[in-house]
This record gives C-alpha cells, structure tokens and sequence, in this order.
C-alpha cells in the first residue's frame, strides 16, 4: 500500500502541503522561543543592574548567579558568565533613550532579532540610532548574522539616503522618500580586486561577476535585467550599462557607471535614457523609471545644478572600491593557482 500511495498524485500534494505547514509551524514556534527568551533576558538585564545600583554586591553577583543558575538549569547555556554580562550590557545599551513609551517600543523591536544578532549591533554599534537601524534593516531584510555584520563593517547606517538627486521634484510620495532611502553614497565595490585604473566594462564585468554580492550592495528589492542593455531608437543603437527592476518601487532602474569625476553631460545621456526605457519598456502601471549614476567624487554644487529643472528622476552617487590592487603588484601576487597548490601539502 505505501508503494502505492508514495505514487499517488493526490498523496503527493497532500504531503507537499503538510511540510509546508509544518515548516511554518517551526518558523512560528521558533520566533515565539526567542521572543520569550529575549523577554527573559530584558527583564534579567533590568534585575542585574537594579541590584547592583541598591545594593553593595557589585559584578560578583554575576559570578554567583551563573553559578547557581547553570546549576539549576543545566540544560540552558545561557547563564554562563560572559552571557549574563552581555545580557546586562544590552539593557544598559538601550536605557540612554527617552524613558516610558519610546523606551518600550525599542524593547519590542530589539526581541524580533536573535540573541546573537542583537550582541553584535550592541558590541558594534556606537549609539542607539545606529542600533536600531541595523535592528529593522534586520527585521526587514530577514538578515543572517554574517549579512549583518558585512552591513555594519560596510557602515551601511553612515551611507543610506546620502545621495544627491531630485527625487522630491521629480516622484510623488511615497515614493521620493523610498527612492532617497534606497540610494547610498557612496557605494563600497570591495569584493572587486581591480585597480584603480580599471576600465568601465571591466567594472561592469566584474560587477556581474559577483552579481550577488553586487545585488546585497545595492540593497532589497533590485532585479537584475541585463548588461549593455540594448535600446534601438529608429535605427540608432544604445547600450544601457545595468539594467534593473526594483519590486518597491514598482519601476525600472537604469545605472550608468563612470570611472571619472561627475561631468554635467553626464546627466543628458541618463535623461535621455530614462526617457526611451519609460517609452519602450515601462508598463503602464510602472512608476517612473529612475536613474543612478556611479561616479567617482562627486562635486556635490555642480551636480546640485546639473540635476536643477531636470524633469526625470535622477541620483547620483559615489563607488568606492576600496581593496583595489595597485598596477605594480599585481605581479607579485599569487594566483589562485598558486595557492591552490601552495595548499596541497597540509
């Protein structure tokens, strides 16, 4: 009969849709473990420092706690001694912020994280803003604690919304603010080992080479259309350098990339190509397509007034690539085969 059944149409659909219930059902049981364990750990935290403010016991009282805590529950790890200091650590972390229902707030934002997520905001982190940014990108972006710690390194809090553009001029809310809040400046091409002499296509092709670490670069929402995206315009050929479809913002994105300082005809060739995209690729129900255009150093006036009476949205931002390897050693450097074989041996 189980022969039978394991090749039954209808049997498979069942089963399929039981593990997805059941995939859900861990998932939600999940989250309401570590909800409840960082409530614990909240009011833990509250109970530590308010005993050692009205009483003479100092950080001992974390030695003994973890003492008698592991003892009683050996089946927990988390009340060994590092753990309860971070634990009192995160509480303190939080309280600089305004007393009573903001304070609370926080408190319910924080425990939609894992414990290890939130050690990390607090161990890496200089102030509560910057905190919580992290704290909802993670929420919003359904972060792995790796992704999180590449954000923070990457100072992705110091570089959101910092773009110059003429969002607020040119797009209705909400969009303008969620195309501001989507532009970084500059952008961090660190995963790209080329020099700083590094021709636009090698750029671009190298781009699309690590085309995931680009895509996390660039943040939620990006879908990759195309490389040297080609328009034709009655009979005369244009190449897109990258192409993309952002899911929030509902509309195409176009990005040009330039290896010099911004240069006003720079913004002409974007407008322009925004222009045939909404023309020839925008569905109707499509917002706006907008342009960003990579470019190094930025002089922020003159862009200010490139970008003045420019109908089409525009934003402009800065790349950096910062582990570029000069021209002079590259030489000098193993080859991937050379360590490959450097490994061999051990």
């Amino acid at each position: 009969m189980s022969a039978i059944l394991s090749s039954d149409k209808n049997y498979r659909i069942w089963l399929e849709d039981l593990k997805k219930k059941i995939q859900s059902a861990q998932i939600k049981a999940a989250l309401t473990v570590n909800y409840e364990l960082l409530n614990l750990y909240w009011d833990m935290g509250k109970d530590i420092v308010d005993k050692q403010e009205h009483s003479n016991w100092g950080d001992s009282v974390i030695d003994q706690l973890s003492k008698d805590l592991s003892a009683s529950f050996k089946y927990m790890k988390g009340f060994s001694r590092s753990n309860l200091f971070f634990i009192r650590k995160w509480y303190l972390f939080y309280q600089p912020v305004e007393a009573g229902e903001y304070l609370e707030k926080v408190s319910q934002l924080v425990r939609q994280i894992p414990w290890g997520h939130n050690r990390e905001i607090i161990m890496k982190c200089k102030d509560v803003p910057e905190a919580i940014f992290y704290v909802q990108e993670t929420i919003k972006n359904n972060w792995s604690r790796a992704t999180l710690l590449l954000q923070i390194e990457k100072g992705l809090f110091r570089r959101m919304g910092n773009a110059i553009h003429n969002f607020q001029a040119t797009l209705t809310q909400p969009q303008a603010d969620l195309a501001r809040e989507t532009l970084k400046n500059p952008y961090n091409f660190d995963f790209l080992t080329l020099s700083n002499e590094a021709q636009e296509r090698d750029i671009e092709t190298a781009l699309i080479d690590h085309i995931q670490k680009f895509l996390l670069e660039l943040g939620q929402g990006f879908a990759y259309m195309g490389r040297q995206y080609h328009l034709n315009v009655v009979g005369d050929d244009f190449f897109l350098d990258l192409l993309f479809y952002h899911t929030k913002l509902r509309c195409y994105v176009v990005v040009e990339l330039k290896t010099k300082e911004f240069k006003p005809e720079y913004i002409g060739k974007l407008n322009f190509y925004l222009n045939v995209v909404d023309d020839k690729l925008r569905h109707p129900q499509d917002l706006p397509t907008i342009g960003i255009l990579l470019c190094k150093t930025p002089n922020k006036t003159v862009v200010e007034y490139s970008l003045k009476n420019v109908a089409t949205p525009l934003g402009i931002s800065e790349y950096q690539i910062i582990n570029s390897i000069p021209e002079n050693l590259k030489g000098d450097l193993p080859t991937i085969d050379d360590l490959e074989k450097g490994m061999e041996g051990l």
